[in-house]
Formats: C-alpha cells, sequence, structure tokens
C-alpha cells in the first residue's frame, strides 16, 4: 500500500546574503549621490586693516561710489544711474579719458623712472639687514614688473594705488541685482583689457594662457595697466543708515 507523502510548508529563504547586498546598495548610494553645493561669486577678501584710513585723508575722486538699495535701484557717484550704464562709467572711471577733475588722475609711468626707482631699491637691498631685506625685495620685483610692462606695452598711464570701485548693497538687496552690478564692473574692466591686448598683441586678454610663459608676462602687464579693484562693503540697512 502506498503511503501518501506528507505536504511540506514553503522553503525557507536564505537571508544570509542580505545583508551584504544592503551594504552594497548603501556604498552605491553614497558612491554615486550628489549633494547641493551653495552657489555664489568667489571674491578674494582684502586683509583685514587694524587701523583703518582717515575719511578725510581719502581722495573722493579716487574712488567710485555705486550703491544699490533695498529696492534694487542703482546710485552711482551719489546719482540715479540705469544698469545698462554702469559698464561704461566703470570703464570712465578707470581710464578718465578726458582728464576730468572728479575721475583719478593717472600718472605716466616712463621707463627712466622705472630704471632709477629700479637701482634705488637693489641699493637699499644690498646695504638692508636680514630683517628688512624682504621690504626691498618686494620693491625690486615691482619695478621689474613695471619695466616688464613697458617692454611688452610701451610707456603706460596708471591709476593712483587707492583707486577703487565700492560696492555697497543694501541688506534686502536681491542677489540677483546684485550678480548683475557685479557682471557689469566686472565686464568693464575685462572689455578694456581684452581692447589693449588686441591692440598690442593681436589676441584678447581673456584669450591668453597663464600656463604659457610669453602669456603670464602679457597678463600681468596688463594687469598693471587696469587693476581689477572692487572693494565690497557689507550689506547695510539702508533703512536705518538714512
Amino acid at each position: 500500500m502506498l503511503k501518501k507523502r506528507a505536504k511540506s510548508g514553503p522553503g525557507e529563504i536564505n537571508a544570509g546574503s542580505m545583508a551584504d547586498i544592503a551594504f552594497l546598495l548603501l556604498i552605491f548610494f553614497l558612491v554615486t549621490t550628489t549633494m547641493d553645493t551653495d552657489v555664489g561669486i568667489l571674491r578674494l577678501l582684502p586683509p583685514v586693516v587694524e587701523t583703518p584710513p582717515d575719511p578725510d585723508v581719502i581722495n573722493k575722486r579716487n574712488v567710485y561710489e555705486v550703491l544699490v538699495n533695498d529696492a534694487d535701484q542703482l546710485l552711482v557717484e551719489g546719482e540715479p544711474m540705469d544698469i545698462k550704464e554702469l559698464r561704461a562709467g566703470a570703464k570712465e572711471f578707470m581710464t578718465n579719458p578726458a582728464n576730468l577733475e572728479n575721475l583719478p588722475a593717472k600718472t605716466k609711468v616712463s621707463a627712466a623712472f622705472c630704471r632709477e626707482q629700479l637701482n634705488l631699491n637693489k641699493g637699499w637691498m644690498a646695504a638692508a639687514t636680514d630683517t628688512s631685506k624682504a621690504r626691498f625685495e618686494d620693491g625690486v620685483k615691482k619695478w621689474e614688473g613695471k619695466l616688464k610692462a613697458i617692454e611688452l606695452l610701451g610707456e603706460y598711464s596708471e591709476l593712483p594705488n587707492d583707486a577703487l570701485i565700492s560696492l555697497q548693497t543694501g541688506s534686502k538687496t536681491s542677489y540677483n541685482m546684485y550678480v548683475q552690478v557685479q557682471n557689469e564692473l566686472e565686464s568693464g574692466i575685462r572689455e578694456l583689457r581684452d581692447e589693449l591686448s588686441k591692440e598690442k598683441f593681436g589676441r584678447k586678454f581673456t584669450e591668453l594662457d597663464e600656463k604659457v610663459d610669453e602669456d603670464q608676462d602679457r597678463i600681468k602687464a596688463i594687469r598693471l595697466v587696469y587693476p581689477q579693484r572692487i572693494s565690497e562693503a557689507e550689506p547695510v540697512d539702508l533703512t536705518k543708515k538714512n
């Protein structure tokens, strides 16, 4: 007589490898997942000054004041301005083509003067002690750089050391407006550099390659003529300020 085979239940699932699979999936997601990062404008801030300069000593003609209020309205040198005019205004400040008294007085840089200053700094450096020699070494590099710029560009006019564009925003100024203002100011300087580079080297400044030795000297020379000095003050509450 045949015996009926007892019905067996569902087979047990081997869960021994589940932990390994879960661990591999975790590693996969950690490797492939991207994290959101904050987007902003890269800016090198000036060093902290323990004793700020006396405001009365600052020559106002050497500062191009740009103010953006909480309503995203632009005020340049105390006058309302359309943002479309800001780039041209920045270029005029940097060049002062009409030699206006309310814009920076540019100084002619001659080869003879540079050589004189270079020789002076070399003499001071030779007679200096170890503690003060570094200062004169910086002076030698400075005047050597200017001589190299004259060799590449010819004698040029330079801005005063304290000439800069001062940008002040309100605490409620929109980020979009801030970026637009930054772009116009930087584009004005970039256009001046491109024009000079195109005239002297047949290429735009933005086409020069810092990895090429010849272009390195050209980049440094053009930056001496048109330095990018944009000073950004901390946003303020303009309602309280006024």
